[in-house]
């Protein structure tokens, strides 16, 4: 490397170096608040988040515990209805059983009325 080689390494390297003092100059010129502030600003909007995220997980767990409770009100009502059906269908055997019992014992006393009839 020769001389100029060097001085121009060395101009930009200073050049790099005065602008990156200069850019962190400007910086704090302009930053809107100190390192403090920044980090209680930092601090106050995690709390923010994590009760937003509290608030959406409460609204979560009610919205479930609803759609539960209509789930078991659901279930209870069509298990009362099916079981009305289950009645009503056992009393309707029940009736019709009764009802062929019936029609069998008449006939029966037909047939003995016929035959006495017929014998007599």
């Amino acid at each position: 490397m020769t001389n100029d080689d060097n001085r121009d390494a060395g101009m930009t390297l200073l050049a790099f170096i005065l602008g990156a003092a200069g850019g962190a100059l400007v910086a704090l010129m302009y930053a809107p608040a100190s390192g403090r502030e920044t980090r209680a600003y930092l601090a106050r909007c995690a709390q923010q988040a994590r009760d937003q995220a509290a608030d959406a997980a409460n609204r979560v767990g009610d919205f479930v515990q609803q759609g539960r409770q209509s789930a078991v009100t659901a279930i209870d009502s069509w298990r009362q209805t099916a079981s009305t059906a289950v009645d009503r269908g056992r009393e309707a055997i029940e009736q019709g059983r009764d009802a062929v019992s019936y029609a069998v014992e008449q006939g029966r006393e037909a047939y003995r009325q016929a035959k006495a009839q017929d014998l007599g």
